[in-house]
């Protein structure tokens, strides 16, 4: 174990503020037009790349397959997308009309992309609902991306970052093929699979990564998920109000979910019929049959909390101060976790 990271849910207002910071710090070179370490999708929806989640099999079958999956297709990304910045210039900017994408890869108009179905919902109206889910690399503790390199060229680092040695690399693509998240790209410009790298230049200076620092909504909790004092532990191993997505695949992720309250229902003479409108069946599909038992707890503090009384758990959620949504090792102890 080493670094994770837990997002609540319920306080992720989608503005995309990481996926900006991310993009702007990492992901802003030549061939990473497309590239995405961070994105926060719509959800329900089929996510990005499209029905991402379909494209590798379960944890069982990865062992018969030797982690076989498969590539996302350019139509199930969307590619590179062109836009027409001249109509920015002055004389000829609109505000009436909006910079939208005029082409994707190969002349067409583009029909997919990171964020394509943003604040659409599901259920039908008044029982309507939508929530958003943040997502990068989960920096697995047994990451299929490293088994499936035939040139070793994924590492694990002891504080448990996972890296692309770049140089090493010679863009086969089968780490992008077994991430059941597809969260590897590969950059057609250098001919590599690169990734997300949790930001260890930061977080080796006592920084948290970029999508952490810059979260406007306070969702986002990093620290060492050993370390008893860091709120990952907190909210994973001692309170247990986390979970990881689509834990069935096997590789056991590091980056954790609250998952979302829901608002209650209406019957169809408009009185409130007490059911929560996020269907707990699709909340297990996102994060396991455990998510119930995790939804009764948070209910219960957060009733607590209501009622003027105590709760250690929302406490930890809420965030007060700001700085305390991260704990890092001081920078002249970093190396004993590295």
């Amino acid at each position: 174990m080493g670094f994770s990271m837990v997002i609540d849910l319920n306080k992720c207002i989608g503005c995309q503020t990481c996926t900006v910071a991310c993009k702007r710090q990492w992901t802003s070179n030549e061939g990473q037009e497309a590239t995405w370490f961070n994105h926060v999708e719509t959800k329900p929806g089929r996510g990005w790349p499209r029905d991402f989640h379909d494209m590798t099999p379960p944890a069982g079958v990865y062992a018969q397959q030797g982690l076989k999956g498969r590539i996302p297709m350019l139509a199930e990304s969307g590619g590179r997308w062109q836009f027409d910045l001249e109509s920015l210039k002055p004389g000829r900017y609109d505000p009436q009309k909006p910079l939208a994408p005029k082409t994707a890869e190969k002349g067409n108009a583009p029909d997919w992309g990171p964020n394509w179905e943003e604040d659409e919902g599901g259920g039908v109206f008044p029982n309507s609902y939508f929530f958003y889910l943040p997502r990068l690399c989960n920096h697995c503790e047994e990451p299929a991306c490293k088994k499936a390199c035939p040139r070793n060229a994924i590492t694990k680092r002891d504080d448990g970052i996972v890296l692309v040695d770049e140089p090493n690399c010679r863009g086969y693509r089968f780490c992008v093929e077994a991430c059941p998240y597809k969260k590897l790209y590969f950059n057609p410009q250098l001919g590599i699979s690169q990734k997300c790298i949790m930001c260890f230049p930061r977080v080796e200076k006592g920084l948290p990564p970029a999508c952490v620092g810059s979260c406007a909504g306070r969702a986002r909790h990093f620290g060492l998920l050993e370390d008893p004092e860091s709120p990952t532990h907190r909210l994973v191993k001692k309170f247990g109000i986390a979970l990881p997505l689509y834990a069935e695949k096997g590789t056991q992720p590091n980056v954790f979910y609250v998952p979302p309250f829901s608002a209650t229902g209406f019957n169809a003479d408009g009185t409130p019929n007490g059911q929560q409108r996020i269907p707990m069946d699709y909340l297990k599909e996102l994060f396991g049959e455990e998510v119930e038992q995790v939804m009764a707890t948070l209910n219960a503090e957060r009733a607590k909390k209501a009622r003027g009384e105590p709760s250690e758990i929302m406490d930890e959620l809420i965030r007060y101060t700001f700085n305390e949504a991260w704990k890092l090792p001081a920078e002249e102890e970093f190396g004993k976790h590295v």
